[in-house]
């Protein structure tokens, strides 16, 4: 595949770009031309000492492809000569002790270039590749780039790990260790697959861990842990167990505290601390790299989601049973069973999460629920004869207690404000605890919470399919987003005095904007997290006594 590789790259090339192909592969031959004596100088020199060290090897010589050149040039905007002027040396030798060795011997030959050595067989790639890469000055300063590997080595990198699977059940390290690496790499990339939730989401998170720029950290005892350039602790996490992942809640980088959202550098020691009860957070998809950690947090995600839509379901559905004076509870199973087939679904937490997410109205699929099982059964004639009996004798066998009095009907949906991501608070108008308020049933976002007077939420009272009653509880609590815009006058340290005040009554500031209205006079705006209704009127009334502020007032939508 790679050789296929090489010549698709190599024909699209020329197809696309022409006339720099052309000038390429003139610039290639002339330069070849007349440095083809030090290309064979280097070769033999390299040889010969190797020999003369009783060492037993193979040394290839590789030329660039005009693709690889091309592309290098617009990566690193580096000019023709100097991209082509490191030659590439591929010396193979018997196994992992003669790969040491010769490096010894060809840094004793040449000059390294500090700080280009790499050692991949201590700790192989993702993909089980396994070298020895060192960058020499050679004769007349010319870069060349040396591989050393072991035959095995060169097996794997040639033709892939299908290619040259585990075959000495007796070899010790090397390629052993480097084929049991890949295998734990195929078993990331298989959980990754049945983890996605389409192939486009499982394609875009492969890509990331393909060909990574990687990073090297330590557990607490000392493995080796490889992630992509630019982890943080959380994909650290995830890299040590997907349970450990989902339940960390803070980090050690170097036995000191930091974020999670830190980014990891080569030979730092990272440890996790974790939590009984912990979850991901949505949040870690904006800095987390590693394929393996997105894909664990948005599938313990939309596990969440679903057990909530579930749960808000079946309370939105006893709402709407509520006006038949029955609940889901008090349906008989068979009858539950058969109605809900009828409605197309196989399950009772299919038919909640439906309603949770908004794919189906909660009334309507009441009343279906409810004329499924006031249908007359066949032979009952006098039920069918008389609707009005006969519907009232089948619910009265059927739901017990059903027409004993109906209070329910007319009690809203309780908020509590900590339902999770099926329950959702408009940033239009930032309900808190204490506002009067509207639900609006949404598709995917389940319901959407706005106030009364929400200009937003008072087109959708039109549709009575599109919002839902609901209230606040008694004990409802959080922290709840809410915007405040003063206007202040134009003194230097006014902001801090703001703020100050802000967090002597408990309360966070999320975002601030500050604009400026005239020469005397700014704009303040604060979104602050409040606890209700009263806290918020307790951290205005405090900001309003304050000298430097002119007014002050709540967003609105």
């Amino acid at each position: 595949m790679n050789k296929v590789r090489l010549e698709l790259e190599e024909l699209g090339f020329q197809a696309l770009y022409p006339m720099r192909y052309r000038i390429l592969d003139e610039s290639v031959k002339k330069a070849r031309g007349n440095r083809k004596e030090i290309v064979s100088r280097i070769e033999a020199s390299i040889v010969e000492r190797l020999k003369q060290e009783g060492v037993n090897v193979r040394v290839l010589g590789r030329e660039k492809h005009l693709y690889s050149i091309y592309k290098k040039m617009r990566t690193k905007t580096l000019p023709f000569n100097e991209v082509f002027d490191v030659y590439a040396f591929r010396i193979v030798v018997d196994n992992v002790d003669s790969c040491y060795r010769t490096l010894g011997i060809v840094h004793n030959l040449y000059k390294p270039v500090p700080g280009k050595f790499k050692d991949y067989i201590a700790i192989p790639k993702t993909n089980g590749y396994q070298s020895l890469h060192t960058i020499l000055f050679g004769p007349y300063g010319v870069p060349i780039e040396v591989q050393i590997r072991s035959e095995d080595m060169n097996k794997v990198a040639e033709a892939g790990i299908a290619a040259h699977w585990v075959y000495k059940t007796g070899d010790v390290g090397g390629s052993a260790s480097s084929q049991e690496h890949a295998r734990q790499w195929l078993r990331g990339v298989l959980e990754m697959q049945q983890g996605a939730g389409n192939s486009l989401e499982f394609l875009e998170n492969v890509k990331v861990d393909l060909f990574p720029d990687v990073v090297y950290v330590f557990t607490p005892k000392g493995e080796i842990k490889e992630l992509p350039r630019g982890a943080t602790t959380v994909d650290f996490a995830y890299a040590v167990h997907t349970d450990v992942g989902n339940s960390c809640v803070a980090a050690k980088i170097d036995r000191r505290l930091m974020p999670l959202r830190t980014e990891l550098h080569n030979g730092q020691t990272v440890e996790v601390i974790t939590a009984p009860g912990a979850r991901p957070n949505p949040l870690w998809l904006d800095f987390v790299v590693s394929a393996k950690a997105r894909t664990s947090i948005r599938l313990f995600l939309k596990n969440l989601k679903a057990d909530e839509a579930v749960e808000l379901g079946r309370r939105m559905l006893n709402k709407a049973l509520a006006t038949y004076a029955t609940t889901l509870e008090t349906i008989p199973a068979i009858q539950l069973e058969m109605a809900i087939s009828e409605l197309g679904v196989t399950r009772l937490e299919t038919l909640l999460e439906d309603i949770a997410l908004g794919h189906r109205v909660a009334t309507l699929t009441a009343q279906q629920l409810v004329s499924h099982l006031t249908r007359p059964e066949t032979g009952d004639a006098a039920r069918a004869l008389n609707p009005a009996r006969g519907i009232k004798n089948v619910l009265t066998r059927y739901v017990p207690g059903l027409f004993k009095g109906g209070k329910e009907s007319n009690r809203p949906l309780l908020i509590t404000g900590t339902e999770g991501m099926v329950v959702n608070y408009a940033k239009c108008c930032r309900p808190i605890p204490g506002d009067p308020i509207i639900g609006v049933v949404t598709a995917e976002r389940g319901i959407v919470v706005h106030t009364e007077s929400c200009k937003n939420a008072v087109e959708l009272r039109k549709r009575p399919d599109k919002w839902i009653d609901v209230q606040w509880a008694p004990d409802a609590k959080g922290e709840f987003s809410v915007d405040i815009r003063l206007e202040v006058v134009n003194k230097r340290g006014v902001l801090a005095v703001l703020a100050a005040e802000i967090a002597e009554m408990d309360a966070n500031i999320d975002n601030v904007n500050i604009t400026e209205r005239d020469g005397k006079y700014s704009t303040v705006s604060f979104t602050i997290e409040v606890q209700n209704r009263v806290h918020l009127a307790n951290i205005m009334r405090r900001l309003r006594k304050l000298e430097p502020v002119a007014r002050i007032n709540r967003g609105k939508a």
